[in-house]
């Protein structure tokens, strides 16, 4: 089994805070991990909503279906029952005794009406994501605590191109992760996508014209890495601004986008603000945009945006698992400068990754780095390309080329 970075983030929070969530996409291994938390720390101690009888009594009275379940207790796919958190409330202010309650949700919670005002300062959410290839390939170092260090290695595995477009065309969901044949990884998308949208949206909310929800899906897969522009959305799909807003929340609150913000400062430079949008798997986005290893292999203009994703996605799930855990931002300007990725330490420190889908780098590929180390100064702690050769190419003090094999080498 493949150990989870989330696994030890999940050790430290049952340790002294009473209710800790696990959430996430569905399929992306909640259950897994609560099944292994309920047996080391729970006594077995197991309910999941997804069973209908379990989930009408949690839903019909909750505050009997706490005591009755006899806390600690790990309740698996918890959104699917809201009326269960005032109950869990309830029961932890009369105890607060740390690690009474393991919840996990494919839907965040927290946008619930309530659920974050009623368990504020009682609950700590942990993020799990599909599979990063740093935990595919048991890498015992994290890039995101790399980049923020003094030194950085000489060297990194080499990859071949033809291995960097399957990573990015199986993704890291689980399950298709281990597949090797294209057509079945394509047929669990399918179940996986009609899943999601027919039942957990229904979850989540009553919303009307389901029916529009898989096109605009799939128009923010081929769009993604993009700055997230929803009237151009609305012209593109005939769907109203506000309702479009509305549906990509639910988008968001499912796990199926994620957006990285802008990243500002204080100075007088004009910045965009418009934050980019990234489909949260890149196998996902195969899917969902039709296309497959050898497209990606071969079509620069559609293997670039898949690429960035990529990225996008390994720095969301290492920021969140190291010991510096940056702020992940984009940075562009009216006048079009940019920097694909900013990563901001809590200590005010900035690392800027670009990404190059190439096999060499040219001195004019590092001007949106000098451009961020310009408006930083001294908070500018190192400027990064990833891209993909085998060498790491050093251009003055604080700025590097490096394979993106980076992001995972052991």
């Amino acid at each position: 089994m493949v150990e989870r970075l989330a696994a030890r983030a999940l050790e430290e929070a049952l340790q002294d805070t009473p209710v800790v969530l696990i959430h996430g996409p569905r399929q992306s291994g909640k259950s897994t991990l609560a099944q292994a938390a309920a047996k080391n720390h729970f006594g077995g101690n197991y309910v999941t909503l997804d069973d209908p009888l379990i989930l009408e009594e949690a839903r019909t009275n909750p505050s009997s279906f706490i005591k009755g379940k006899n806390p600690p207790l790990v309740i698996d796919e918890v959104q699917r029952a809201p009326e269960l958190f005032l109950a869990i409330k309830l029961f932890i202010d009369r105890n607060r005794k740390p690690g009474q309650f393991l919840l996990t949700g494919s839907a965040n919670v927290l946008v619930l009406p309530k659920v974050a005002d009623s368990l504020a300062g009682r609950m700590e959410p942990i993020d799990l994501l599909p599979f990063s290839q740093a935990e595919l390939e048991v890498a015992t170092s994290n890039f995101t605590d790399m980049v923020f260090g003094k030194d950085l290695p000489a060297g990194f595995h080499p990859s071949s191109k033809d291995d960097l477009v399957q990573r990015i065309a199986k993704g890291g969901f689980p399950e298709p992760v281990q597949r090797s044949s294209e057509s079945r990884r394509e047929a669990w998308f399918q179940s996986y996508v009609r899943t999601v949208l027919d039942r957990d949206v229904r979850d989540l909310s009553n919303v009307t014209g389901l029916t529009q929800m898989p096109r605009l899906l799939a128009l923010l897969s081929a769009r993604s890495g993009s700055t997230l522009n929803i009237s151009s959305l609305s012209v593109d799909t005939g769907v109203p601004h506000t309702t479009l807003t509305r549906y990509i929340d639910l988008f968001k609150a499912l796990f199926l986008v994620h957006l990285v913000p802008a990243w500002s400062a204080n100075v007088e430079t004009r910045l965009a603000k418009s934050s980019k949008a990234f489909i949260v798997d890149t196998g996902l986005l195969c899917y969902l945009t039709g296309m497959d290893a050898k497209a990606l292999a071969t079509d620069a203009l559609r293997f670039e945006p898949a690429l960035k994703t990529f990225v996008a996605n390994e720095l969301q799930k290492l920021s969140s698992a190291g010991r510096v855990k940056p702020w992940l931002f984009h940075l562009r300007t009216v006048k079009q400068k940019q920097v694909d990725f900013v990563l901001e330490a809590r200590d005010g420190r900035v690392v800027g990754v670009d990404v190059v889908a190439g096999h060499a780098v040219s001195n004019d590929d590092f001007e949106g780095l000098r451009f961020l180390a310009e408006l930083t100064g001294a908070r500018f702690h190192r400027g990064v390309i990833l891209y993909d050769g085998d060498e790491v190419v050093s251009i003055g003090p604080h700025l590097v080329a490096m394979p993106i094999t980076a992001l995972w080498s052991p």
